[in-house]
């Protein structure tokens, strides 16, 4: 605990606790400590993260979820019911997914990322909730059949403006795969997209929902306007979470 204290991890008892129930052997914690001393994540060391109540597999490199997607979960799980087609676009662990799962069951659950580590996570997670995970690049992947039947897509996709990704805390930029961070020049590079080829793939009354920056908001919204949507903005300053969501006409 002493070392992780001197690396600055402000919860290092929790940590430490957290790392002895997981290591299986005494060289194996020694050299779990040293590598998040080092600044490697824990969710990355333990394997799991902890989401919406829910143990999430993890791998390295791996986006892990934050607590602040708790918000695109809640704002979704509104818009579903039993049979609803569902995709969570850069998925990552699919932990968004599978918390949607678990808040409406019987919902059809897709998710794709065009990370194949990520895709890898996302199946081990939603096979639980008789998901599946594509690897590919946005809706490419998914099956032609889906074509016309999403009722709802949720997507947390990289927002990060590409300049900004050397100022984020090492345990993101230099532990977790760049694609999932990087969102072009202005962070909205992927989300246009999106936004952009969703309509296609959306049943009639279906629901688009990005989680974006606070600072980036009114442009997400101005997008999903222009791309034909009602879009509103939702703000949750516990969580300092922000999507916009969006319902097709």
């Amino acid at each position: 605990m002493s070392r992780l204290r001197a690396a600055g991890c402000v919860f290092a008892e929790d940590e430490a606790r957290l790392l002895l129930a997981e290591a299986s052997s005494a060289d194996r914690l020694a050299a779990m400590v040293d590598a998040r001393a080092a600044g490697e994540p824990l969710e990355h060391l333990l394997g799991w993260a902890e989401f919406c109540g829910m143990r999430v597999r993890v791998a390295p490199g791996v986006f892990v979820p934050r607590r602040r997607s708790e918000l695109l979960v809640r704002e979704a799980a509104r818009e579903l019911r039993p049979g609803s087609v569902v995709v969570d676009m850069c998925c990552g662990t699919g932990a968004v997914g599978l918390a949607l799962a678990a808040a409406v069951p019987g919902i059809a659950l897709h998710a794709t990322d065009i990370d194949p580590a990520a895709v890898a996570c996302a199946q081990a997670n939603l096979r639980v909730a008789g998901g599946r995970a594509y690897a590919g690049d946005l809706f490419a992947p998914l099956p032609p059949a889906l074509r016309g039947r999403l009722d709802v897509v949720v997507a947390n996709a990289p927002y990060v403006p590409s300049d900004e990704i050397a100022f984020m805390p090492g345990e993101a930029r230099d532990h977790e795969h760049r694609v999932a961070l990087d969102g072009g020049p202005d962070g909205l590079a992927v989300q246009r997209r999106i936004i952009d080829a969703t309509p296609d793939w959306l049943a009639p009354d279906a629901r688009l929902l990005i989680e974006t920056g606070r600072h980036q908001a009114d442009r997400t919204a101005a997008a999903m306007t222009a791309a034909g949507f009602v879009a509103r903005v939702v703000h949750d300053d516990d969580l300092a979470a922000t999507i916009v969501a969006g319902a097709a006409q």
